[in-house]
């Protein structure tokens, strides 16, 4: 969290959070809702301000009740998620090496791999409790070429081989359930 962020709350420890006004939608992009758009259910208008973009990055965790949020100064700012706290980017460097970065530009380390009903790819790491991502739908591709998929009617199955090292068996998740599993709230408007 950065300092001017640590010295506003000192200063003004009861602002009130809000909720609804900024949404991370499904690839990784910050969105800002006004009232029409949390009317509508719309996701917002992208953020394209870069020093705006790194506030909200380096600012941003989540509270106790897994509601995540972006600390603008005194106010906490409650996120509603499109799918995932995290949306992670597959490269492959010159060397062949693969990389996972996340929405803010840093590393992300995978220990496990789910795929859900729609084919939707999320990676977990090895933090307690673990952060949960899900891939950016442009990088099915890449991902495709470093994993051994079989199709099983209902599902897929099969290995992620990560860095030639680790082969991270694919595990089965609904889409419904990862919020629970990964204990986030995807719209903390709706917590009581």
């Amino acid at each position: 969290m950065d300092d001017i962020v640590k010295q506003a709350l000192v200063k003004w420890p009861n602002v009130p959070s809000c909720t609804g006004w900024l949404m991370l939608d499904r690839r990784g992009n910050w969105r800002m809702r006004d009232e029409a758009a949390q009317a509508s259910g719309a996701p917002g208008v992208p953020i394209r301000h870069e020093a705006l973009l790194g506030f909200i990055n380096r600012n941003y965790e989540a509270d106790e009740h897994g509601q995540w949020f972006f600390q603008n100064g005194p106010q906490r700012v409650y996120v509603e998620l499109g799918y995932a706290p995290w949306v992670v980017r597959l490269s492959v460097d010159v060397r062949g090496a693969l990389a996972l970065q996340d929405q803010g530009g840093g590393a992300f380390e995978p220990a496990a791999v789910f795929v859900d009903e729609d084919g939707a790819i999320l990676f977990a790491d090895h933090s307690r409790p673990a952060r949960v991502a899900v891939l950016h739908d442009h990088d099915l591709d890449v991902f495709s070429e470093h994993a051994a998929l079989a199709d099983e009617g209902s599902g897929l199955s099969g290995d992620f081989h990560w860095n030639a090292q680790v082969a991270l068996p694919l595990q089965s998740v609904r889409r419904d359930e990862v919020a629970a599993r990964f204990g986030f709230v995807a719209s903390p408007a709706a917590r009581v």
